[in-house]
């Protein structure tokens, strides 16, 4: 998987997808590539990405945030965007330029900051095919479940 972000300021937003692929055992790759500022590279990468054995994308942009679009173009693997805060419209504007993609072009989008869902939804479509992955992400949603149902409310006084 590869986990691309437009600047190295955005790295502490993305290390969480990361460190999620880690954990459940998925190979992944993380740097960082500006659609604006190194566009021939982004395109490269993403026109190699399936003969270099990558399987899908996640890639976090802020503000103008067009990342994740400029990568599915390029190539038919899955892109997820993470929309990234930072700017003065808090990343509202990260989300709208994400997730208005042009049909054809598609680009799965979570919520602003979100690296980690990001990570599981990539998680996800590899479990289709791999029982390994598909049983790591049963346990966590159990233990975030148990999590939840061992809620006890305060007592009044």
């Amino acid at each position: 998987v590869g986990i691309l972000m437009g600047s190295p300021n955005d790295y502490n937003k993305m290390k969480d997808a990361k460190y999620m692929l880690d954990t459940r055992g998925i190979e992944n790759e993380i740097q960082v590539l500006s659609a604006h500022r190194q566009p021939e590279e982004v395109a490269e990468l993403s026109r190699n990405s399936r003969e270099n054995g990558y399987v899908a994308f996640i890639c976090g942009a802020g503000m103008a945030a067009h990342l994740a679009g400029a990568v599915s173009a390029q190539t038919t693997l899955p892109v997820v965007g993470v929309p990234l805060s930072g700017s003065v419209l808090n990343g509202m504007d990260a989300l709208y330029a994400t997730v208005q993609m042009p049909k054809g072009i598609p680009v799965a989008t979570v919520a602003i900051d979100n690296s980690i869902n990001a990570a599981l939804l990539v998680a996800e479509m590899i479990s289709i095919t791999d029982t390994t992955i598909q049983k790591k992400l049963e346990t966590i949603r159990k233990k975030t479940r148990e999590q939840y149902n061992d809620f006890q409310m305060p007592k009044s006084e």
